[in-house]
């Protein structure tokens, strides 16, 4: 993910709907992204009722609850988070690529736009770096998410 994130849209997101799934493994870490997406999402105005939280096993199961969530077209939005942390192996990098492609395809199959918040990382040091420390993807997830809500309504589609 580059350090080089679009410029800042002033979007007021009182009238849209969030649905987030959020894996509970490495939960702290999910939980830094999540605090961080909810903070933004308030700052521009989306009450808290409008944000609907699941929570699943682990990353590998966040699409199928985004695809539940964005099937019911209640949402102008999902956001889905986790976080894939290295190993041994590379068993991160296969979840990670899985559900990258997995959630594109809910986005499109559905016509919801799907903001793929699943962060993968090489050690413990980049990851805490992204969800809790200096590089807040949480807050550019919730930016990226009111957006494309945006978008989803001046394009057309079912509003919620």
């Amino acid at each position: 993910m580059s350090f080089a994130s679009p410029s800042d849209k002033a979007i007021n997101g009182a009238a849209f709907r969030f649905g987030v799934v959020a894996a509970r493994f490495n939960e702290e870490l999910v939980d830094g992204l999540l605090v961080r997406l909810e903070k933004t999402l308030t700052a521009a105005g989306v009450q808290p009722a409008r944000v609907e939280l699941v929570r699943v096993p682990g990353s590998h199961e966040v699409p199928w609850a985004a695809q539940r969530l964005a099937a019911s077209r209640r949402f102008d939005c999902v956001v889905a988070l986790g976080v894939l942390i290295g190993g041994d192996t590379n068993h991160h990098e296969m979840v990670g690529e899985s559900v990258s492609h997995a959630l594109q395809s809910v986005a499109l199959a559905t016509g919801v736009p799907v903001i793929n918040g699943v962060i993968v990382t090489e050690n413990l040091t980049q990851a805490r770096a992204r969800c809790t420390g200096r590089i807040d993807r949480g807050s550019e997830f919730a930016r990226a998410a009111l957006e494309m809500a945006a978008l989803k309504r001046r394009l057309g589609g079912k509003k919620s």
